[in-house]
């Protein structure tokens, strides 16, 4: 019999929702609704609308349990590190966006208590200026934190407003660098060092737990005439995606690819080396206790703010899938290969100016046309992902025979086959929707749609059966 749960799934541009059938060897995903997720500046900075994010989740959620009113469960996953900060049930300000500047003021103060070295070896995370634990410290300067009672990461957020229930799921706690990476807790001893409220920190729990149920106004706002529980997944959406990896090899590494590219191993243990600490290597928690080692390497984000500039230099869309075609017609040769990863790129804004100046400034030829941003770009993330596997490989003692990229990425076909020419290994690309697949197939086995005992390989084993990936194979020299 085949039964059905809700995914909601925040990504940094867009959000879904999605009904998932899950059955005897089977999961299927439906769309319900997609809709866009816009950024706002104010005078105080870069937001989060928020609240036009969770109204689109209630009218998708309402729109399935409309069309499947037996529904199951309700999962929400979304970026990692942002949240808001809430005294009671209200809610003090929006959400900062993590690409807004305030957060740098919060290093040089969280570094001035405790130095990088002594951070790693307590939560196990790459330096990125915007983790939680920076963008908190700017809080604090500000008084922000005197006044709140609880943070809550954007997927618990949501629920919470779902529920009335304030927890914090571990996948997604686990970016915020305030963790103990080794006994996967808050940590106390850090966060007294950093002058942190742990006042402020909900409970922890696991993956598939059962947060609550709908509080009875939102049921009926829903229709749903019977309790609905929400269901903890790998909030934080690699957690999630990486769940989902059609995996059948127990030597493989993946890269899910988006706004971020997330590349990296998975592990029973972190690495805690100061070789990974130079590397900037993070150890991110993953569902069933495994270890997410990977780093963040700035992904399709470089794409879409260059098409995002040009649309609004020209006034007109551009049409991405031709302009791809184009970019395959650019011999790799003349475009010039440039650091995905540097700061620079972080911010919104002119991405080809950027570009061409960051090539430039090095005496490398800058890319001119279109066609050759985007070929300089795609031969750019391709080649840090070669450099970041193999020193995943190579920090973490592990073999990798085979690399699965999920996510929108997995959709380039020039990505991918990039990919695999510079890694010189084959690459499986797919499913797109990794994150909601990873988000139903928690719930599912959560709710006894699967075996309960099923292990993340079981899991995978129906991914890869439901959505085999397509196979890209290294180019002959």
């Amino acid at each position: 019999m085949t039964a059905a749960v809700a995914a909601v799934d925040l990504g940094a541009t867009s959000g879904r929702v999605m009904l998932g059938y899950v059955g005897h060897d089977e999961i299927r995903l439906v769309p319900v609704a997609r809709f866009p997720n816009t950024p706002v500046r104010i005078r105080d900075g870069l937001h989060w609308n928020i609240l036009e994010l969770y109204r689109s989740i209630t009218a998708g959620l309402t729109s399935a349990v409309r069309e499947e009113p037996e529904l199951r469960s309700i999962g929400v996953d979304s970026w990692a590190v942002d949240y808001a900060l809430l005294s009671g049930d209200r809610m003090l300000g929006t959400p900062y966006h993590y690409r807004d500047s305030r957060a740098e003021r919060g290093v040089a103060a969280t570094h001035a208590r405790v130095p990088f070295d002594e951070l790693y070896r307590a939560n196990g995370l790459q330096h990125l200026p915007f983790t939680t634990l920076y963008q908190l410290a700017a809080e604090a300067q500000d008084g922000w934190l005197d006044r709140a009672d609880s943070m809550l990461l954007i997927p618990d957020l949501v629920a919470f407003w779902l529920t009335g229930e304030k927890r914090a799921e571990y996948t997604n706690a686990s970016t915020t660098g305030l963790l103990d990476v080794r006994r996967r807790t808050w940590d106390d001893g850090l966060l007294e060092r950093l002058g942190l409220p742990a006042r402020i920190l909900p409970e922890l729990v696991e993956p598939g737990t059962i947060v609550g149920d709908l509080l009875p106004d939102v049921a009926t706002e829903f229709g749903a005439g019977r309790p609905l529980p929400v269901t903890a997944i790998g909030s934080h959406d690699t957690a999630s995606a990486v769940a989902a990896v059609p995996a059948t090899s127990e030597h493989f590494a993946y890269i899910s690819s988006g706004t971020w590219s997330l590349v990296g191993v998975e592990l029973d243990a972190p690495v805690l080396t100061d070789e990974s600490r130079a590397a900037n290597f993070t150890n991110e928690g993953g569902v069933d206790g495994r270890i997410r080692y990977l780093q963040n390497v700035s992904g399709l984000w470089l794409l879409s703010e260059s098409v995002r500039t040009w649309e609004r230099e020209t006034g007109e869309s551009i049409d991405l899938p031709t302009l791809l075609a184009e970019a395959a017609r650019v011999p790799a040769d003349s475009v010039a290969t440039f650091e995905a990863g540097d700061p620079v790129f972080i911010a919104p804004g002119d991405m080809p100016e950027r570009i061409a100046s960051w090539c430039s400034d090095r005496g490398m030829r800058a890319p001119r046309s279109r066609a050759e941003v985007v070929r300089s770009i795609l031969e750019s993330l391709a080649e840090a992902y070669a450099v970041s596997l193999r020193l995943a490989s190579e920090l973490s003692g592990t073999r990798i025979d085979v690399v699965h990229i999920v996510g929108g990425g997995s959709q380039n076909e020039l990505l991918c086959q990039l990919t695999a020419d510079r890694t010189g290994l084959p690459v499986l690309a797919g499913p797109v929707e990794a994150t909601a697949l990873g988000n139903v197939l928690l719930q599912a086995r959560a709710h006894g749609l699967v075996p309960a005992d099923a292990s993340l390989e079981a899991l995978r084993a129906l991914v890869a059966r439901t959505y085999p990936p397509r196979r890209y194979t290294p180019s002959a020299p």
